[in-house]
């Protein structure tokens, strides 16, 4: 069922809409945010150089070691690196930060490998984002489903933009709604305020979105299962603006076999060629 123009004054709607947007370029438009990223170097259990970053970074399966010396401008938790540094980055959690002077390296280990992502504020991603482009907003995009729960959490995997990374999620159930007169599924992964995150990917993908995946939050359902999908807020991933991203395609059974022609589109200049 999709909730009608009757069900939410356009004022409404159009204003929260519009409030979320505008929060959405403000979070890419972060000095230091996913825009700032100029390089993702992949390090292996022998000392290497990066030509833009000093010292000599090494990884094996349980930590990072940097070796530098106190002119090389390299800190940890405040405190210069003069000599060596270990760092013990978790598997898929939020990186550690090594700062190199106003620029931040971001420490993360992925599918059991380990990486730096360079964070610079004069990046040019960053001076020349103007925005995300997206479709106009439409009530008829906001459409009720309901869902259904797993018996327990399970594990589902996907692949990630980056050939040979896995992304493991912790999906709870299914979400049912009805499309076009046909009743349509999604999987629900573990989401923010006991919500749900859903990767879907459909017909725009590849075209005029970004191919790998979009991302929709979910709420909470309110008691007998019932959620509300709305695809204006469809949202892209970081990947969709950066190279130097490690984000999860969307698993098989989100691929939607018609156009969701509501949320954000793929960035200016980025490539919108659908994913194999």
């Amino acid at each position: 069922m999709t909730v009608t123009e009757t069900d939410i004054p356009s004022d409404i709607f159009v204003s929260d809409w519009n409030a979320w947007h505008t929060l959405r370029d403000k979070t890419f438009s972060e000095p230091l945010g996913w825009l700032s990223l100029t390089a993702l170097h992949w390090l292996v259990d022998v000392d290497s150089t990066f030509p833009d970053l000093p010292g000599t970074w090494r990884a094996d399966q349980d930590a990072v070691i940097i070796t530098a010396e106190l002119s090389d401008d390299l800190s940890v938790d405040g405190f210069a690196v003069d000599g060596s540094a270990t760092l013990t980055p978790v598997e898929g959690a939020p990186g550690l930060i090594v700062k190199h002077g106003p620029r931040l390296v971001e420490v993360i280990r992925r599918t059991g490998n380990v990486a730096l992502r360079i964070h610079d504020s004069s990046a040019p991603a960053l001076v020349q984002f103007s925005g995300i482009p997206t479709f106009a907003p439409r009530s008829e995009w906001i459409i009720e489903g309901v869902f259904t729960a797993f018996p327990q959490a399970r594990t589902v995997t996907t692949g990630a933009v980056v050939p040979g990374l896995e992304h493991h999620h912790d999906a709870r159930g299914t979400i049912n709604f009805e499309y076009d007169g046909s009743t349509r599924e999604l999987i629900a992964f573990a989401g923010r305020d006991d919500g749900f995150h859903v990767l879907f990917t459909d017909t725009t993908s590849g075209v005029s979105t970004y191919p790998a995946a979009r991302s929709l939050h979910v709420s909470a359902p309110v008691p007998g299962g019932a959620v509300v999908l709305d695809f204006n807020r469809a949202s892209n991933l970081p990947c969709a603006f950066t190279d130097y991203a490690t984000c999860p395609v969307a698993p098989a059974e989100n691929r939607l076999p018609f156009a969701v022609d509501a949320g954000e589109k793929t960035p200016e200049g980025r490539s919108g060629r659908a994913l194999s």
